[in-house]
Parts: structure tokens; sequence; C-alpha cells
């Protein structure tokens, strides 16, 4: 998905000499292009990602439209002092470009695993928080991020993610997309997860259980007239993410639901609250939470029978 980003990113870099890309010392070889094309409004700013945030942050206050990039969890974890001071405050334009949302490092254990990321970046006034499904939405939300006027957290998922769309898809900020009706529960799910719950829906149907999928890609702003929608019309309302279950997608759902009155049998399918003292390859990690198809499957079963 990063090199869909900054694929996409190139052709306004390309045509906009506003438009500036900071890295963290990391993704090298996607910058290759990008600085043949104008080396002034490339910025190395070396393992330093809170210096990186106020470079930023000075760029975007001279008119610049800059695009951070780093691994989520030195992006917004360590920074997130001077994201909340020197860019939400301010509301500046400057957008951040999270690699490896949840367990795509899990290899490298978790100091690399991004879980807490959406919790951090919805709880900020003026952040917009947007989880790309494939590479192809990849891009159309880079068009998006490129015309948005604010600051934005882009959270970016693993490397040769399969398609949930069969083209570029025309999407809407803040708008949600039903990929798939059914009759019995609806899944909300972001990121890599709606393509693991659009094959979980598979196997239900198996099963004698039909289910909604509807892929929430952006968080914040939160299209919260489709989550009433479709979480009126169906008896189970159920969120995947891979993401911890506290303050991420399934909070911001619960808290929508909660407030319009909707009473339906609710379960958050994400992270739980305290971590297995385990690492391992992404799907490995995934299986063991279970966040495969087979284990939202089963989540969804036993939750509907109980």
């Amino acid at each position: 998905m990063r090199a869909t980003f900054f694929s996409a990113i190139e052709k306004y870099y390309k045509k906009d000499k506003n438009v500036f890309v900071l890295t963290a010392d990391l993704g090298f070889k996607l910058f290759d292009r990008i600085r043949d094309i104008s080396p002034r409004r490339f910025y190395n700013i070396g393992i330093a990602e809170a210096n990186m945030i106020g470079v930023a942050s000075g760029l975007a206050l001279g008119g610049g439209k800059v695009f951070c990039y780093s691994i989520i969890p030195f992006l917004i974890m360590r920074a997130f002092e001077q994201i909340r001071v020197d860019i939400d405050y301010h509301d500046l334009d400057v957008k951040l470009v999270g690699m490896g949302s949840g367990f795509s490092y899990g290899l490298e254990g978790i100091t690399h695993f991004g879980l807490e990321d959406i919790a951090l970046m919805r709880s900020l006034q003026n952040m917009a928080v947007v989880a790309p499904a494939d590479t192809r939405e990849t891009a159309a939300l880079t068009d998006i991020a490129y015309r948005h006027k604010g600051p934005m957290f882009i959270r970016v998922g693993r490397t040769n993610a399969p398609f949930v769309y069969s083209k570029k898809p025309k999407i809407k900020f803040g708008k949600a997309v039903v990929l798939k009706e059914g009759d019995n529960a609806v899944i909300f799910a972001t990121g890599d997860m709606v393509y693991n719950s659009l094959e979980a829906s598979s196997i239900l149907e198996k099963q004698g259980i039909t289910t909604s999928v509807v892929n929430i890609h952006t968080i914040k702003p939160l299209d919260i007239e489709t989550i009433r929608h479709m979480s009126d019309k169906h008896e189970a309302v159920f969120t995947v993410e891979e993401h911890s279950i506290t303050g991420g997608l399934g909070s911001a759902v619960a808290e929508v639901i909660a407030e319009a009155g909707i009473n339906r049998v609710f379960k958050r399918i994400g992270i739980p609250g305290k971590l297995k003292n385990v690492i391992g390859k992404a799907e490995y990690l995934r299986k063991l939470y279970g966040l495969d198809p087979q284990g939202i499957a089963g989540s969804i079963v036993a939750e509907m029978k109980g």
C-alpha cells in the first residue's frame, strides 16, 4: 500500500510546488523519484520524529501541504505531544502517513505494533483519520488527502494486501461503503480487516448466517448516518479492526449506537486489553488473536448463539 500511496502522491508533487514530503530515515526507495523531481521539497529528518513534526508545522505555516512518513508507533506514539500541540491545535495542513498498522511488523515485536494509533488520533479535535482497505482504495484516499485542508492521519496496512475492489473506487470522504448486504448481522470493518470480514461473511453464509459488510475507510469524521441505519436493520452488530478494542473503531461505533438508543447484540472484534507474550509474522498473529476469516466468523457465531 505504501508504494501505491507515494506513486499516487507523485503526480501532486510534480504539479504543486507547495507539496513537501518528509521522512524519518525510512522508505528511501519509495522516495527516489520524488527526490529527483524536486530535492528542495524532500527532507530526511533522521530518526527524530518529534523534530519532523516541528519542521512539518513550520512548512505548513508557510503555506506548504506536508506529508510526513514513518512507522506508526514512531510517527504517532513517539511524537504525539508535537502532533497535538504543533499540528492539531493549529489545524495545519499536515498529513501523517503511518506505515504498518496492527501486526504488519509482527516479527519486530511490540515496539513496532500499531495498536493504539486510532484511539490517539481520533481523540484530537481537528485530526481526520482514514484507513484504506486495499491498494486501489489507497490511491483514492490519496486524492482525498491532497484535496483535504487540515491535519489527517492515513493508516497504511500490509504490503501485498488482497484486493477488495476490482478497480479504483469512487469514494467520498466521511462516507462508509456498504460492500455486501445480508439479513442477520452487520460487520463494520476498517483497513486490512475489510477483506478478512468479507471472507468471514462467506464462511458464515455456509452456516445459514447472512451478514452485511461495511467498509469504514474514514474513521473520523465517522459516517454516523450509515452506522445508525445499518445497525438498526440488523439483529447483531460487529466491528472488526486490527487495533485495540479500546478507543478504536469498535468504541466509535458503540458511541454512535448507544447515543441513538439502538439495542442490539454488539461485539468488538480486535485486540484485547492484554497482549500475549508472542511475536511472529503478521498472519500468524492475526490468527492467534482471531482476526483471520475463520476467527472472525467463529466470534460472530459464538456471540449470536449466545
